[in-house]
This record gives C-alpha cells, structure tokens and sequence, in this order.
C-alpha cells in the first residue's frame, strides 16, 4: 500500500487532559480549532468530552457550528474571533459562546442576538485580538451589566517561563478584572504550567493535548510511518531529487517514500530531518517533493516496508526543530491523504 499511516491515540489525549487538569483547580476547557489541531475534530472532541470537558474553544463559528454537531446539547462551545459579520444564524442556530473583541462586535452581537450568552476578550499586551484596556474601562459597567459568561485573555510568552512580559500580562490581567465577578480565563497549555496564579477559574489547553511542548509530560499521541516505494543503489557523485541538492559522497542507498510536502512534510526538512527504521536513524537527503522524500538507509541491513517520522521518541517538536518550525506548525499540516488509525476509547 502506498499510502502512508497516520496513527491518533485518543487515550493519550485525554490521559494529557486529565494531567493538565490534574496541576490547578480550575475547570479544564480544551481548545480543539483547526480540526482539533489537525487530528479529527470528528473523533477528538467526543473522546475529551466523555473525558470529562465541558468548555470547548475554536476559532471560528464554523468550527464551532461542526463541534456542536458532534457533541451535541450542553457543552459550552466558545469562539476566539467573536461575533464576525454574517455569523448571527450559526451563533444562534448551535449555541455559541462568541468572545467579544471589540466594541464594534458588542454592537453586532446586542443588534443580532440581544440576550444571548457571550464572553469577552481583553487584549493584555499581546496586540492581537481583544479590549484595550481603556477601550474596557469605557465599556466594563454595561458589559458586566449583561453577564457574561468569560472574561478573558492570552499570554504571549507562556513557554518561556521567566519572561517577563508573563508577569506584566497577569498584573494587566487582575488589573482589569478583578472584582468583576465574572469567571475568568488567562491559561492555555503554557499558562498552566506557569502556575496557579495563572490559573484563574477556567484553563483552556491545547498544544499540550495533542502531545507538544510546552508540556514536556505529555504523552505522545501522532505517529506517522511512510512507504517505502522503491528503493535505488546511488553511485558516489550522482545526485537524488529536484534541483540536484545532495550528492552522494560515496555509494548509497536511497529508499524512496510515499509523503511529501501536500502531505504536511514541509520542504524546509529535506536534509535536516530523519526517519526512524526502529532505533536507527535515516537521514533525509535532497528536497522533499509534493509527493515523495527521500531517505538514506544504508545503514539498514534489511529495509523495511514502511519507515517512520513520528514516533514516540521523534516527536512532533523533534521533527519541527530539524524543518526550524514549531510543533503547532507540523500538527495542523498533516494533511488528509494519510490513512487514519485511531486507537483508545471512542476509536
């Protein structure tokens, strides 16, 4: 078979939920936007809500719209972008909770959809979607007037735990806040780690759910093994893929596998990354294709049918840092030619 394997463990995500959820007292929300990270939102978000999750966090009311499909009445669905022109009937239609970005969308969301939940998100420092603080300060009485049901806001520096713009953000944070008796959230997966002050009453993990830093504990949760298609002895000086971009220094042999960059491998890998055939270690040499990569495995004595990219000891930050990305970035681009096979409770 040539199509290549991606391998989701439910287990694993819920069992990274309930350690997240195990460090604070808060409520543990899930952000699950952009297909649950690319993993499913189909399968994802009904394993962590018979996990136990209440609150769910997406990006965009179609998002919102699709969760609310699979999960059905109860849990609270909230959305980052707010209430965007054009989203009143799925807002209304599948029980959203949009958060609030500015005073244009508070016009929006009492002319639509006067009486209908919604939260707020202030901006802290990060300058990306949010209340400025005098921008609140203006609007406070009459929004708390109307009882929302979060105040909210995100931290920029989270997974640098001795930035100071983490301890700048916080003050922000309580400044505007406190007192408003309203619950509040300032905590994804990096804010958690921070601590209890950082904790507030409801935390909302995402990266750490799926098995990324900065969650150093998690358990792993992808793994994804490659074809091999063919296999090719390469003389010293001839060269492999497009481009001529590596040159075989002495007699190799090249297996040739079955992804490529449509597939979510992004082309800044070729020549930095490896595959795994168990414990050794395959470099990748010239470009990966849209298609195809490929792979010095002369170390092997034997070549396998499939070699693998994620494994629980190649993870998805091991494999940005050879491509110089991040975890997020690799994640959500795995594309969906891949052979799914879910594993754990719900699969």
């Amino acid at each position: 078979m040539a199509q290549a394997v991606l391998s989701i463990d439910l287990d694993a995500v819920t069992a990274n939920w309930r350690a997240l959820a195990a460090l604070g007292g808060a409520e543990t929300g899930a952000v699950v936007k952009a297909d649950a990270y690319g993993l499913g939102l189909d399968r994802v978000a009904p394993a962590l809500a018979r996990a136990g999750v209440r609150s769910f966090f997406v990006a965009l009311a179609e998002e919102g719209a699709a969760l609310r499909r699979q999960l059905g009445p109860g849990p609270r669905i909230f959305v980052f972008s707010g209430h965007m022109e054009g989203d009143a009937p799925l807002i209304a239609g599948h029980d959203l909770v949009p958060l609030l970005n500015d005073p244009a969308q508070v016009r929006r969301h009492r002319a639509a959809l006067p009486g209908h939940p919604f939260g707020v998100q202030l901006d802290t420092g990060m300058n990306r979607l949010g209340f400025e603080e005098a921008e609140w300060r203006a609007m406070a009485a009459e929004l708390l007037a109307a009882e929302p049901l979060l105040l909210m806001s995100h931290l920029a520096c989270a997974d640098a735990p001795d930035h100071p713009m983490n301890a700048a953000q916080l003050a922000a944070f309580r400044r505007m806040t406190d007192g408003a008796g309203v619950a509040r959230s300032l905590a994804a997966t990096g804010g958690i780690l921070l601590g209890p002050d950082y904790h507030f009453d409801l935390v909302r993990p995402g990266i750490g759910l799926y098995g990324g830093l900065p969650f150093a504990a998690a358990r792993p949760v992808v793994g994804l093994a490659l074809p091999v298609i063919q296999l090719r002895e390469v003389a010293a000086g001839e060269t492999v893929g497009y481009g001529n971009a590596w040159t075989a220094p002495a007699p190799r042999r090249i297996a040739t596998l079955g992804a490529g960059y449509a597939d979510g491998l992004i082309r800044a890998m070729g020549g930095r990354a490896q595959a795994l055939a168990g414990a050794t270690a395959c470099p990748l040499v010239g470009r990966v294709s849209m298609d195809m990569l490929a792979v010095d495995v002369t170390a092997l004595d034997e070549v396998p049918a499939e070699l693998a990219l994620l494994t629980p000891g190649q993870g998805i930050d091991a494999l940005a840092e050879a491509a110089g990305t991040i975890g997020y970035e690799i994640l959500t681009a795995l594309g969906r030619r891949y052979r799914r096979r879910y594993t754990g409770e719900g699969a």
